[in-house]
Parts: structure tokens; sequence; C-alpha cells
């Protein structure tokens, strides 16, 4: 079930006109079953592996937090913890495995079996790959290491079973941690009039990122992407630009609808997007894009690698190491190992070259504060994590390369002043409204950075002028968004991960 399809818009008055009228002890096992449904409505067989994995982490966190109630040594104690931990872990990591890397592992050993010139093909996997199961078996993998640093575990079976399968992030996110969401759950109150008005202005804000800005640009984007041989140099520049944008209205706008759907039902999510195209270094983008991903590899892999602690030759090994999980957990394909590796590269580079780079500001006299230096870093931020985007959008590995090739060696900037670009796709009007989009995008992060919450200035006014920015945000999206007959909804990006 899509958030921008009918059955979700009729699906979630249901959901919350249900939830209140219920007593307060029943909430949580209406939610849980209206989380079940709607995800059931992609393939209904698949909610078993949603149940395996439920079952089997909420078993370990229990078997966990027990240990300590035995009279062992602590020695035996932490062995006993790690086992379980360790179990819990494999068994999630292994359904993940296998619906989403067994062909990709299957495929690239027979790949460099070829290569070797042995005459030996393994039989491949065709496995259709569940929705969301990257971010929900992280989710529950999360609270086995919370419960085995020491967080008490979750008793309750069905309030454990919503904080898997919440609907509003199940499928895509913001991967919750279990000490944030599971109380929130615990305490599920009354409807509040704050509560229902800022989840609506949120959901009103991610509708127009994902239909009006994101699915119009990816208009133009697959346009090129599709025949890079037709269209060369500045026509993948244009597209990389703009795909820059859309995986950002996408993303964020599911992230901003699931926050939105959250609040109305009186939970708070976490932010996953904090104006990250308006960084001034890579590494600053990737703590304000995706921010719970890179706080759950922070947590759960950088830190127990050795983090920063043992020198900066291990630090950067453990940065590349969680950049390249990064990449392989959006997608199983060496394109995108290609993108986190080169993202994690971009973060070294900039940290051994930080000195060489002050003394050089030093020398030229320049002002690190100074506005022009901000907008000179901010802009090589982009472009850097754009160029990386081509591995992330092209179809593989040997795509993207041909359209880095196609981009630098195509001669053919008439094509930004002659009016071909609004043959992508997009008439001249729908592109000029697509960069009024972006530029729009753009003001309200900038606000967000100066630290002016757009929703906050709105509820501030008076009751009239409220109901104003409602009829007309609503009628804007009917008007510009791309809906109705004869549109496929375009599913959310991050859905295949």
């Amino acid at each position: 079930m899509l958030f921008n399809s009918l059955r979700f818009l009729i699906f979630f008055p249901v959901v919350i006109c249900v939830c209140f009228l219920l007593p307060a002890k029943l909430r949580q096992s209406w939610l849980l079953a209206a989380s079940y449904f709607f995800y059931m409505c992609w393939n209904a067989k698949y909610a078993l592996l949603l149940f395996f994995v439920t079952a089997v982490t909420y078993a370990v966190g229990l078997l966990i937090d027990c240990t300590d109630r035995f009279s062992w040594s602590e020695k035996s104690v932490i062995h006993v913890k790690k086992l379980c931990a360790a179990t819990g872990i494999v068994l999630a990591m292994g359904a993940l495995f296998f619906f989403k890397y067994i062909g990709f592992v299957v495929d690239s050993m027979n790949k460099l079996l070829a290569l070797a010139h042995v005459q030996l093909s393994i039989p491949t996997f065709d496995v259709l790959l569940p929705v969301g199961v990257s971010f929900y078996t992280f989710q529950a993998m999360g609270y086995v290491a919370d419960v085995y640093r020491g967080q008490p575990a979750e008793r309750n079976f069905v309030r454990y079973a919503l904080f898997v399968s919440f609907f509003p992030q199940l499928v895509a996110g913001p991967i919750e941690r279990s000490k944030d969401l599971l109380c929130q759950l615990k305490e599920l109150g009354p409807p509040r009039l704050d509560r229902l008005q800022n989840g609506v202005l949120l959901m009103l804000w991610g509708y127009f990122l994902k239909v009006v800005l994101a699915d119009r640009i990816a208009v133009v984007v697959d346009t090129v992407y599709a025949n890079p041989a037709a269209y060369g140099g500045w026509y993948i520049v244009v597209a990389t630009i703009l795909f820059a944008f859309q995986i950002y209205g996408d993303f964020a706008g599911y992230s901003t609808i699931a926050m939105g759907a959250a609040e109305v039902l009186g939970v708070r999510l976490t932010d996953n997007f904090d104006a990250p195209y308006l960084s001034r270094s890579v590494g600053e983008f990737w703590r304000r894009w995706h921010v719970s991903l890179g706080s759950w590899f922070r947590d759960n892999l950088y830190i127990p690698l050795g983090g920063n602690r043992k020198g900066k030759g291990r630090r950067y090994l453990n940065l590349m190491v969680v950049f390249l999980a990064s990449g392989l957990w959006h997608g199983a394909d060496w394109s995108f190992v290609a993108w986190g590796g080169l993202n994690g590269l971009y973060q070294i580079a900039g940290a051994l070259t930080k000195p060489l780079r002050r003394r050089a500001m030093n020398v030229l006299g320049l002002r690190r504060d100074s506005l022009g230096h901000k907008v000179l870093q901010t802009l090589i931020t982009f472009a850097l994590v754009d160029f990386a985007w081509i591995f992330f959008r092209a179809e593989s590995l040997s795509a993207a390369l041909f359209v880095i090739r196609s981009m630098f060696t195509v001669h053919n900037p008439w094509v930004l002043f002659d009016g071909s670009l609004y043959r992508l796709g997009l008439d001249q009007k729908n592109f000029q409204l697509m960069v009024l989009c972006i530029l729009l995008l753009l003001a309200v992060d900038w606000r967000k950075r100066a630290g002016v919450c757009t929703r906050r200035v709105i509820a501030g006014q008076d009751a009239l002028a409220r109901w104003l920015v409602f009829a007309v945000s609503v009628n804007l999206i009917l008007l510009l968004g791309r809906w109705g007959i004869g549109y496929d909804p375009a599913s959310f990006i991050y859905f295949q991960f």
C-alpha cells in the first residue's frame, strides 16, 4: 500500500478513528493488526517473514535479559549474552541475506568462475525481495544490540511486534531505536489537536516532495538514464543533478509522511533529513542524510570495530568498512558497493588533506567563516555527493561507468540553451515548475538550518490562517501533483531496499 495511493487515503483515516474510539488497552493490538494488514497489501505471505524476525528477536531479548538472574560468574553471563545476541542477529541477518543477497552472491561467484575459466555454474535463485526487509530487520537487530548493552527487554509481545511493524515507518524507515519508540507505543494517549495539526502539515509537505517534486523530476531522469548513449554530455549532467533532488524529495517525502502519520497517532519519529544539501563537507552530509541509518551503523558497527579510538589508520579502515556495508545495505549490486566506497573515500581524503587545506587558506589569507567560502564548500560537497549518485542510479556498475564516460566525452553545452531539455518528457512550463519546486525545497532547508520551523510558524497563526494554509496546500498538491487516471503511482525509491 503506497502512501500516494487512494487505498492509503482511505486506510489511514479509518485506522485513526478506530484507534481513538477504542479503549486505551486495545489500541496497541489494533495498530498491530492495521500494520500487518498494511504490509500484507504487498504480498501477504511475507508477513510470515516479518513475524519470524519479530519472534526471534523478541525471544532473544528475553533470554539476554534473564541471564542476570542466574547465579553465574560474570564471565559466564557475558559469554551467554554474547551467544544469545549473536544467535538473534545471525538468524535475522540470515533471513535478510537469503531474500536480498543470495542471488547477488551466486551471480558474482559464477562470474568469478567464468573469469577463472572454471566450467562450473552454480544454480541461481529467483527470490522476490520482500518490501522493507532491510529496514525492519535492522530495527529488530538494533533492539537485540540495545538489550545486550543493558537496556531492559520488552516483555509485552504485542507492543514489541508493533515496534517492529509500526506501519508509518515499516517499509522505508526511519529505523527507530527501541528506547525511543517502545515507550511511546506504551503510552498512546487520546487525540490532541496540536499533534493532529502538526502531523497533517508534515504529511502535506511529504506529499509535495513526492508527487509534485520527485515524481516530476523522475520523468527527466528516467528518460536520460534509460538511454545514456542517446543523451550524453550535458544531458547526463543535468539528469544527475536532478536525480540528487529526486531521491531527496522521494525519500524525505516518505519519511516526512511517515513522521506526520505517526504524529497524528501520538508518536514522534526521528527526523531523517536535516537540510543535507546545504552541508559543507561529505562527512556533514552523512550526518544529515538518512540520520537513523547513520546512527545505526555508528552504534552497531563503527564503534564496535573500534571507532576512532585506535589511531588514524584504524579509524579510516573502520570508516571504509561502514560505508561499504552501507552501500551493500542499499542494494545487492556492485554499483551500490562502489557508491558506498566512493563516499568513504571522500571522507578519508578530506581528513588527510585537511591540514594542507588549512595551511593553503592561511597563506592565501582566506577566511573560513566568510560567506563565499561557505558557499564554495557547499557547492563542492554537492558536486562530490552528486557524482557518487551516478553509481546509485545506474542499473549496474558497467552502466555507471558508461554514463560517466559519456558525460565527459560528449560535448554539447548548447542543449542547455536551445530548448532541448524541454524534450525529455516535461514541457517548458513543467520544467520551470520543477525548478521552482527545487528552489522552494532549498529555501525551506535554509530556514531550517537557521532554526526556523515552518510548521511552528503556521501553528502560531490564527485558525483562519491555518485552515487557509491547509486548503491551499491540498489544492496545490492536487493541481500540480502527478496522480490520477493514466498515472501509475510511482513506488518510493527506498522501497527496494
